[in-house]
């Protein structure tokens, strides 16, 4: 089970429910992965529609970091992610928005 109040979000990964987070640690490794200068950069790439199937892997190995999966980078590289790839955009998206928006309740 997920928590929204933690930034939290479902994906199931080769057929493996999986919960993602984004830390401090996470998004600076991502500002450095995807050649952003901010978080705010990093989230206007995402709200502009401007990334790349890259970049949402990227964003999905991260989150799974953020969450204390060791050798998430590894491990998405080749694995079945449930729903394909509009799941996997559709995560990352919320990932980012979860991260940065408390909330309702």
């Amino acid at each position: 089970m997920v928590n929204p109040w933690r930034g939290e979000v479902a994906l199931v990964v080769n057929g493996e429910p999986c919960v993602m987070r984004l830390t401090l640690g996470a998004l600076a490794g991502l500002e450095v992965a995807l050649a952003e200068p901010s978080m705010i950069a990093l989230v206007e790439r995402f709200e502009q529609s401007r990334f790349s199937s890259a970049d949402v892997l990227a964003l999905l190995k991260a989150g799974l970091t953020g969450a204390g999966f060791k050798d998430a980078a590894q491990a998405l590289d080749h694995a079945e992610i449930e729903g394909g790839p509009m799941t996997a955009a559709r995560a990352a998206a919320e990932l980012i928005a979860r991260t940065f928006v408390v909330p309702e309740p």
